[in-house]
């Protein structure tokens, strides 16, 4: 059976550096290395995590050698799905090394009675009656606040957003303690915002997979999968809640203004808004074909809110880091756990820059 410095000298022998070249790049003591290789003392966490990030590994291998479901599917997956999954590989390595370093995913997940009810839109939607009282219980409002920091706030999911370009929605990864939603950058919010929650419809409801892939949520096919059966109930239930959504129908006599205006309010495409209503027994079959053939710009144009979709957008076309993730990597550098480089290869920046940006910071005691 390997040990962790046979890992470690495997991935010296894969780099093509010599030892010493190998200590630093990852900013070790070369002495020091040669030391832990022989047996003579023990890998630091700190040394470990170094490496685990420099090289592109996880610190769970180099600590046990197990590969992970989610390492395996990056490396078997093509086109752009195995950009995503390249994508989650990086983000959930990192919070399994946080993890050994005291760090761990503050994952809360909603009560387990929730999947009692019969069939799976049922359980999507009672899921997401569960998943509501919580983000109540906060403070927080799903049609009012912005989604992937409600999601972090409130169910300690990390969400990140990545320019993987058209033919991928998103994926939920549940691998090594982590529990992540990324999401694909896109001109369509209310497509993206209907991903976020689906995607937290899978997480929620624990689906016995490490790694769920949607590289078209509506497509036809994939809606034939209970799981995916479950995710969308929750993501209507979720978006557009039942009581909240009555409320304001009731408000306002329904008409195409109206109508267009509930879409813009809850941040929903037509075509979602129409089929909850159709579902809630609000408007009838033929109602519902016809709103939902109008497009989420033809909606914002008859609010009158065209300014307001085309910041929304610009948001949803921008990178995001997950957030938790964020915070974590960087208090594990101010405690003194992990050295400044994972934080600098988190955010994609120089790591001497960011010593630089960081210490100005505490200078202007924080205000920078």
């Amino acid at each position: 059976m390997s040990s962790i410095s046979d890992r470690v000298r495997s991935l010296i022998d894969q780099s093509g550096l010599s030892l010493r070249d190998f200590a630093d790049q990852a900013d070790l003591n070369a002495e020091q290395l040669t030391e832990c290789l022989s047996g003579t003392s023990p890998f630091s966490s700190v040394d470990l995590a170094v490496i685990a990030d420099e090289f592109h590994v996880s610190m769970d291998w180099l600590l046990t050698g197990a590969e992970q479901p989610l390492a395996v599917a990056a490396r078997t997956t093509t086109g752009k799905a195995a950009e995503a999954l390249a994508v989650a590989r990086d983000y959930v390595a990192r919070r399994a090394d946080l993890d050994k370093l005291g760090y761990p995913q503050p994952w809360r997940p909603v009560s387990p009675t929730a999947r009692s009810s019969n069939g799976y839109a049922a359980q999507g939607e009672a899921l997401a009656r569960s998943a509501l009282k919580a983000v109540q219980h906060h403070g927080r409002s799903v049609p009012q606040d912005g989604l992937p920091e409600m999601i972090e706030a409130v169910f300690g999911a990390d969400v990140a957003v990545e320019p993987l370009g058209d033919g991928f929605d998103g994926l939920a990864a549940m691998g090594q303690g982590a529990k992540l939603i990324v999401l694909s950058t896109t001109s369509n919010p209310a497509r993206q915002r209907f991903t976020l929650a689906h995607e937290l419809g899978h997480l929620l409801a624990d689906d016995d997979q490490d790694i769920h892939l949607d590289r078209d949520i509506f497509d036809q096919a994939q809606k034939k999968d209970p799981s995916e059966q479950r995710a969308n109930a929750f993501a209507s239930a979720f978006l557009l809640p039942e009581q909240s959504l009555r409320d304001a129908v009731s408000a306002a006599k329904l008409t195409r203004e109206t109508f267009s205006a509930l879409c813009c309010d809850f941040r929903v495409s037509p075509e979602t808004m129409a089929y909850r209503l159709l579902k809630l027994r609000v408007i009838d079959a033929g109602a519902c074909d016809y709103y939902k053939r109008m497009t989420v710009r033809e909606a914002a144009a008859v609010a009158g809110r065209a300014d307001e979709l085309d910041r929304r957008i610009a948001a949803s076309e921008k990178k995001r880091l997950p957030g938790l993730l964020a915070r974590d990597t960087r208090a594990a550098y101010e405690a003194g756990r992990a050295t400044l480089r994972p934080y600098a290869s988190l955010l994609g920046v120089d790591v001497d820059k960011l010593r630089e940006q960081l210490a100005a910071e505490q200078d202007d005691g924080g205000a920078a």
